[in-house]
């Protein structure tokens, strides 16, 4: 007997040392799993929300008085008022698809639930960066055609102000364009690296109910 014949032997002798879980086992801890990543879904989504609410308190007044020359207060107001709308309406849905997995009594029914889930929060993703995308892109439209205005306000700026008049739009809307790239890389990290670790998790946890099942 080869040396691989006896390693086979000695892991068949010790298998049956190893517990052996049914599919009644495997499924209540899935439903546990599944639902404890739900939870931490919801939280997470609460705390981003918290996060950018207490970081408005930071914005500096001379942005914000920038906002007012350039007339955009009442478009940043219903902007915002639409945004935190959209987000709540999202948590909402995040509980619910916890609530609904929490108590599920069927591996089917819990495979459903994991999508619908999974759905949900890839909607949720792709509405902040296609958010951010749309705000940037369209503030700055605005910016462009009243660049006059944008020089007059910006011309006493520290940064802004130094820079010649013959080269003032390409230099504003370059930096623009670079924090703009930047802002949008870090929303798509955040999202990769937390939301789409929880989603891998949940996406593994319905690849074992799918055994299950089969």
């Amino acid at each position: 007997m080869d040396h691989l014949d006896v390693l086979k032997k000695e892991w068949q002798e010790r298998e049956q040392e190893f517990p052996k879980y049914t599919s009644a086992d495997i499924y209540p801890m899935l439903l546990k799993k599944s639902s404890s990543i739900l939870k931490w879904i919801v939280i997470i989504s609460v705390c981003e929300l918290a996060f950018w609410t207490i970081l408005a308190f930071f914005i500096p007044e001379s942005s914000k008085q920038f906002n007012n020359e350039m007339g955009l207060e009442t478009i940043f107001l219903i902007i915002n008022i639409f945004n935190y709308a959209v987000v709540i309406a999202f948590i909402y849905l995040f509980w619910r698809n916890y609530r609904k997995i929490k108590v599920t009594q069927s591996v089917k029914r819990l495979m459903g639930n994991i999508l619908n889930a999974r759905k949900t929060v890839h909607y949720f993703v792709y509405y902040n960066i296609g958010m951010a995308i749309l705000l940037m892109a369209g503030i700055n439209l605005y910016y462009y055609f009243n660049k006059e205005k944008l020089y007059d306000i910006l011309q006493n700026d520290d940064i802004y102000g130094a820079i010649p008049p013959e080269t003032f739009t390409t230099s504003f809307f370059l930096l623009q364009f670079v924090a703009g790239i930047i802002l949008i890389g870090f929303l798509i990290l955040f999202y990769w690296l937390i939301y789409g670790l929880l989603l891998r998790r949940l996406k593994r946890n319905y690849r074992e109910l799918k055994q299950i099942e089969l």
